[in-house]
């Protein structure tokens, strides 16, 4: 039986440049492809994911699948925050997605973060199927909540699942997962932070910004730490990490937590500024 997806997507070599040649989405999703966003002389695709109300609402799952063919550059990312908003009748607000990255494309995927308001509860799964020469950069991230209305970590649940495999071969499998709980809220675990966010940089076309990045935020840890596989390092409002996984270490991630969500924004935009030059525009530009 053929799978039922909210939304499918599909970006393909057309008279020798990557063209969207499938892009259907059902409510609760919108597939929305801009005429131009990348400069000229750069052959990438960028499609906006989104939502009608800006949102989840309790009960509602929306389930993507994605295609990039051989040598295809796909961007894939949002107008604004995806808000998560509060359970009725304990019902979760859900998101699949699942992408197939071929020979020698580039996927990247790097939406706004999800906010969760209060009593919300959400849940997430990823899964991103490499070929040998694939390449992928992921940002996965989310607040606190609606911190206007004194809505900090007042969700009930957040689960995100990303699942990373090449060749069909798992090489990188992540879940964070906040439960509140009475004895120790989550509010009392993230104290100040009131942002979070995770960094995955993979494949051979991608290898000078993940060596570049890794420099910038290991000279940010102490020397005893540093020594370490896996380094930390802290600056005052924002904390940062990294490690490397995959076949001789060619893949990177970093976690960032930071008290503003504007600090996270610089640090990708910083991070990733490189991109540029493989997907036509600055990442988060004007955000």
């Amino acid at each position: 039986m053929r799978e039922k997806w909210t939304g499918e997507l599909t970006v393909e070599q057309c008279c020798n440049r990557a063209a969207a040649t499938r892009a259907y989405a059902r409510y609760p999703l919108k597939l929305v492809l801009p005429s131009k966003v990348a400069c000229s002389g750069i052959d990438a695709v960028w499609v906006y994911l989104v939502t009608y109300g800006g949102g989840i609402v309790s009960g509602d799952s929306i389930s993507c699948k994605v295609s990039v063919g051989d040598h295809c550059t796909l961007v894939l990312t949002t107008q604004s925050s995806t808000k998560i908003y509060k359970a009725v009748q304990g019902k979760f607000s859900e998101q699949v997605f699942k992408a197939l990255v071929a020979k020698d494309a580039l996927l990247v995927m790097m939406p706004d973060p999800v906010t969760c308001f209060a009593a919300a509860k959400y849940k997430q799964v990823q899964h991103f199927f490499l070929s040998l020469d694939a390449n992928l950069v992921l940002v996965d991230w989310f607040t606190s909540g609606r911190r206007e209305r004194g809505e900090v970590w007042a969700f009930e649940s957040f689960r995100s699942t990303n699942n990373v495999y090449l060749d069909g071969n798992p090489v990188f499998l992540d879940t964070m997962n906040l439960e509140q709980d009475v004895s120790l809220p989550i509010s009392s675990r993230l104290q100040d932070f009131h942002s979070v966010a995770m960094l995955v940089i993979y494949g051979p076309r991608l290898s000078s910004i993940r060596k570049r990045i890794e420099e910038r935020v290991g000279s940010q840890c102490e020397e005893a730490v540093r020594k370490k596989k896996h380094r930390s390092s802290t600056h005052g409002r924002l904390l940062c990490s990294f490690s490397s996984f995959g076949p001789s270490d060619a893949g990177l991630v970093v976690r960032v937590a930071a008290v503003e969500t504007e600090l996270i924004y610089d640090f990708l935009k910083q991070e990733l500024a490189e991109l540029s030059d493989l997907i036509g525009a600055p990442p988060y530009y004007g955000k």
